[in-house]
């Protein structure tokens, strides 16, 4: 594991390219959700497909799942691209309820071993 700051803003991360283990881009940081109960950071929102914004899908990633890679300037994201094409996503325009139970469920399920 490459070591990594342990505080960046928010800005830093945005943008920045994420990728599996292999190496194969999954696309980039569009966002972060954070608990504003506890403060800490929920999900990444993760964009993957479409070209310059059109058709692009979003999901959102359980943060813990996502591994800040500080000398590369990426995020790791141990999924495979294939497996990545059937997450549960949404569209730029409508983002889900990130407090309902049912969609947590859906995502950690998801994205946590």
């Amino acid at each position: 594991m490459t070591h990594s700051p342990h505080f960046l803003s928010a800005s830093t991360l945005t943008g920045d390219k994420v990728k599996n283990r292999k190496g194969e881009s999954l696309g980039d940081l569009k966002d972060i959700m954070i608990d504003t109960t506890t403060g800490h950071i929920a999900y990444g929102v993760l964009s993957f497909g479409g070209v310059m914004g059109l058709g692009e899908k979003l999901f959102a990633v359980p943060w813990e799942a996502l591994q800040v890679d500080g000398k590369s300037k990426e995020l790791i994201l141990d999924v495979e691209k294939e497996r990545l094409k059937d997450a549960p996503g949404f569209d730029k325009d409508q983002w889900p309820n990130f407090a309902d139970t049912t969609f947590i469920d859906q995502v950690r399920h998801y994205y946590i071993h």
